[in-house]
């Protein structure tokens, strides 16, 4: 099979198009041809050896797809051959074939492209589980997203709405808040434009009840400053490559609470409750209410380059990998 091989770590153009032997599906895993894969910030930071994952070289990246069942181990249930799914693989994505376990594959509705599947699970699943299983979010209360127009910024803009909340979306100039209105959000912060504690003044002067962040660096102490009394702060990632240094103190004035948001890693311990959030985004995607944007689709052969724009924040949503 035709994959993107990582042999040494550096930046994106490090991967190499090339062939490997075809895998086969152990106990317990599923064999999925691919017809398209998503790319992550994270898949560039495992590529440079910068990611708390460090697989051992050479590997390939990439850690979702979406396709069609080619087999089934043994002791495989509830997955059929033929079967449309995505798939949350963690490593071996940007490839022909690979092989995953069976409880990260789910079908896919019939209303949900290969496309769109393909960058489904890692952007919607952190965005759920953060807003959900961590921060509890309620309807009414208001919600702040940092990096609204990014690829799980956007997911949580939609969620946020899916579940009743305000939605606040900065981002860092007016085509990507105008990204940001059209998926749902009720107010736009422009960090070019505006100072982000006054204009979080004026459109939440009660403050926020949860923050989303998967960006880091210098708002997050604004940020923090602004929650309402019990909110809530997600750290979801640092695409800036900037790790904040906030004082508890703000934390404790608050009586608010940081909750760490790795949903790769919770997932695998609580399959069924994920199994079950994905049903419930599944169903939103069918009635209309999640509208996944993909941006960008490069064919697997351009690996590098579609990984170069997410690394280099460039992305508007998501960018996916076609090999169909």
């Amino acid at each position: 099979m035709k994959v993107q091989l990582c042999e040494v770590l550096g930046e994106p153009d490090v991967l190499r198009y090339t062939e490997i032997d075809d895998p086969e599906p152990g106990p317990n895993e599923v064999l999925v041809e691919v017809y398209a894969s998503g790319v992550n910030f994270p898949d560039g930071l495992i590529v440079a050896g910068d990611y708390q994952t460090k697989p051992s070289l050479p590997f390939v990246p990439g850690s979702e797809a979406a396709g069609v069942v080619r087999a089934v181990g043994a002791d495989v249930s509830g997955v059929e051959p033929g079967s449309r799914v995505l798939a949350f693989c963690g490593m071996g994505g940007y490839a022909e074939l690979v092989t995953v376990p069976a409880t990260m594959v789910f079908p896919i509705p019939g209303s949900m492209s290969y496309v769109d599947a393909a960058g489904f699970v890692v952007t919607y699943g952190t965005s759920y589980h953060g807003l959900v299983d961590r921060a509890d979010l309620a309807a009414g209360e208001t919600l702040l997203v940092l990096g609204a127009s990014g690829g799980v910024g956007l997911t949580a803009v939609e969620i946020g709405k899916a579940l009743g909340a305000r939605v606040i979306a900065a981002a860092s100039n007016r085509d990507k808040l105008a990204l940001c209105r059209a998926h749902g959000a009720d107010e736009l912060i422009d960090y070019a434009a505006d100072d982000l504690k006054a204009r979080l003044a004026e459109v939440a002067p009660g403050g926020v009840d949860v923050v989303y962040d998967p960006v880091g660096g210098d708002h997050a102490l604004t940020a923090v400053r602004a929650l309402s009394w019990g909110g809530r702060y997600l750290t979801v990632g640092y695409a800036s490559g900037d790790i904040p240094k906030v004082g508890m103190n703000r934390l404790l004035v608050a009586g608010g609470s940081l909750h760490g948001v790795l949903w790769g890693a919770w997932a695998k311990r609580n399959v069924e409750r994920n199994a079950a959030n994905m049903r419930r985004l599944f169903d939103w995607y069918d009635r209309g209410a999640l509208r996944p944007h993909v941006s960008e689709t490069y064919p697997l052969t351009d690996a590098s380059a579609a990984l170069d724009v997410v690394m280099a924040r460039r992305a508007r949503g998501k960018v996916v990998l076609t090999s169909k």
